[in-house]
């Protein structure tokens, strides 16, 4: 018999979905569509999306709300019918001439809409990497935020190279190619890269980098699949491809060691270092204890000029929320952070005389060793994932100053959401909580809450 429910109305159609049982118990079938238009139009078509029968609301024609049943699962079922039906909709109310309509040419069109590159001319057929140019130009990305797509490109670009040598010049990359299987593969490739380098010469000509590859570890990795599965989510929902291969592919977890910051103690005694002997370390500290003060991430504070000084205070929107809702920052500027800017007069220009970014961090390095800011810290190496202890001074970078902010903030205040309104955090941020560090000071302030 037919199950089926809820219609939705579009220039007289209706669409109905349902599922036919028999005598048979099948564990899952397919879910059905018919499409109704007046007397004359009966089309039917039986989708790919699977449900089990006893889960199945006959009054709604949705997965049954008060059924145990996996959360995830109903949402995507739910929203595949619905989604199903709109385009069935969309399809019929298209076609200009509805005469001799079949569910044969109903199913077609519907495979046209989410497989069309199985209709494209094999001269026209859209490229993998054609098809990841389209989604940057289609997406209003940051600079940074390309930049950071682009080598993900590359390191697919020489993916593609490098397999190519194991398998033969027939293979490419292309949508409905790339598989769990392969992007395990892809993945080991990433971790191995820094080796293949000088195997391999000719395909780092062909595709190079700024810098040889080094090791990677897991964070950076997943940081490279997470785009490439933002990459899939779009060319699925813009009908590119019906592949999704992280579908059944588990990006690994990301590790963090605790967050280690430097004092304000420590953050002062590098402010009267003597360095008049470095007149150029002298710059990028001051601009270091100025980042201290602002908690601003490096590529923002880069971007900053005298227009961004407004009232006594630091005003910008960070780069990370430009692509989403933009939030503007205020942070108000104490009397050493004044004392800096003010010796460092600016006709418009960059608020500081900065130099390259990369420059800057071997600098910090220097001025913290001149400082005697060597202490031991215990941090998770990126590539092994272990931990390990370092001196200070080597592993000091510019988000060391972001770090002093927030934590020294949040040790004063101990509200993320206040200290977020400053550093640009967004509420509930995840990065944030990585920022927190609950030393021996929050403990004894909460055992003492017992005490009340």
């Amino acid at each position: 018999m037919y199950i089926c429910i809820t219609e939705i109305y579009l220039a007289m159609a209706t669409v109905k979905a349902f599922i036919r049982t028999s005598t048979r118990k099948a564990t899952t079938v397919n879910i059905r569509f018919r499409l109704s238009a007046g007397r004359g139009v009966q089309l039917f078509h039986s989708s790919e999306i699977e449900v089990p029968p006893a889960v199945w609301d006959d009054a709604r024609q949705e997965v049954k709300a008060k059924v145990v049943f996996d959360s995830s699962r109903r949402i995507e079922i739910n929203r595949s019918v619905a989604d199903r039906k709109n385009l069935i909709l969309e399809i019929y109310d298209a076609t200009a001439n509805k005469d001799g309509l079949t569910s044969g040419w109903l199913d077609e069109q519907i495979d046209r809409r989410l497989h069309p590159e199985k209709y494209a001319d094999a001269s026209d057929k859209q490229t993998f990497f054609d098809a990841f140019a389209e989604f940057l130009r289609v997406h209003k990305y940051s600079q940074w935020r390309q930049r950071a797509f682009h080598v993900v490109i590359r390191a697919l670009q020489r993916y593609e190279l490098y397999t190519r040598k194991k398998q033969g010049p027939a293979f490419v990359l292309s949508m409905d190619a790339i598989t769990p299987a392969l992007l395990s593969d892809f993945e080991d490739f990433l971790r191995n890269e820094y080796r293949y380098a000088d195997q391999h010469p000719d395909i780092y000509e062909a595709v190079p980098e700024s810098r040889i590859p080094q090791p990677r570890g897991q964070n950076t990795i997943n940081g490279i699949l997470i785009k490439i599965r933002t990459f899939f989510i779009w060319a699925n929902k813009v009908g590119k491809t019906g592949n999704n291969p992280f579908r059944n592919y588990v990006i690994a977890e990301s590790v963090y060691g605790t967050p280690y910051y430097i004092t304000i103690e420590e953050r002062n005694k590098l402010y009267r270092t003597n360095l008049s002997r470095h007149p150029q370390l002298a710059i990028q500290r001051d601009i270091f204890v100025f980042q201290c003060l602002i908690g601003c991430r490096v590529g923002d504070l880069y971007q900053m000029t005298r227009n961004n000084v407004i009232n006594d205070a630091i005003e910008y929107i960070p780069r990370k929320t430009k692509e989403g809702r933009p939030v503007t920052v205020r942070v108000p500027l104490n009397a050493v952070a004044s004392e800096i800017l003010n010796k460092y007069p600016s006709n418009g220009g960059p608020l500081f005389p900065f130099m390259a970014q990369q420059q800057y961090n071997k600098a910090i390095k220097r001025i913290f060793l001149a400082a005697g800011l060597c202490r031991p810290v215990v941090v998770i190496n990126p590539t092994t994932r272990e931990q390990e202890i370092r001196p200070l001074n080597a592993i000091a970078s510019s988000h060391l100053a972001r770090r002093c902010f927030v934590g020294n903030l949040y040790k004063q205040v101990k509200d993320p959401n206040l200290v977020g309104a400053l550093s640009g955090h967004v509420d509930g941020s995840r990065a944030f909580a990585r920022y927190r560090e609950i030393d021996e000071e929050m403990k004894r302030d909460l055992v003492k809450l017992l005490e009340k």
